[in-house]
């Protein structure tokens, strides 16, 4: 986000625009792929993928796993590791985003996981505190964030972080 945007000064909806078509022509440049697993975006990312005409050329689809029961029983996420690092980790990330890149047969799939508060937070684990991880051919990369702000902007400043990962990997 750019200082003019978090200033109030500017709206938002062009960038992020920009981003989703710029993924869209990245992924149709490859002939690829793309699915995602989401928790704390709520299916924001799937919701801003699928506003660019012609998605379903590239875009199989995404699970919204707010849930751990969804994450073992769909993604596969392995339950030791929600036991000993948890929902909220570099583990389950990875985990998420490789388990959605194999249910949906897709080349590259991204997860997105965290605290978008405005409780749930802890010393260790603080609200704001994101992981994202993205599968493809040549293995998976997972990152961390922590954003400050209203849930609502949490999710947002996720989802366009998300993207901009994509689109680095894919370029």
């Amino acid at each position: 986000m750019t200082k003019a945007v978090a200033a109030g000064k500017l709206s938002e909806q062009p960038l992020r625009g920009h981003r989703c078509r710029r993924l869209c022509r990245r992924l149709k440049i490859r002939n690829a792929t793309l699915a995602t697993a989401e928790s704390c975006t709520g299916g924001l990312l799937s919701h801003l993928i699928t506003q660019v005409p012609g998605s379903s050329d590239y875009f199989k689809g995404g699970i919204t796993a707010y849930s751990n029961g969804l994450k073992t029983g769909i993604l596969g996420v392995r339950k030791k590791t929600l036991q000993k690092y948890g929902a909220v980790s570099k583990q389950c990330a990875i985990e998420m985003a490789r388990g959605a890149r194999k249910l949906f047969a897709a080349d590259y799939s991204i997860s997105v996981t965290g605290i978008a508060g405005p409780s749930g937070g802890t010393d260790k684990k603080p609200v704001g505190l994101v992981y994202f991880a993205v599968a493809g051919p040549d293995g998976a990369a997972c990152f961390k964030k922590i954003f400050r702000g209203s849930r609502s902007t949490i999710k947002r400043l996720s989802a366009d972080f998300a993207l901009d990962m994509l689109i680095k990997k894919i370029e």
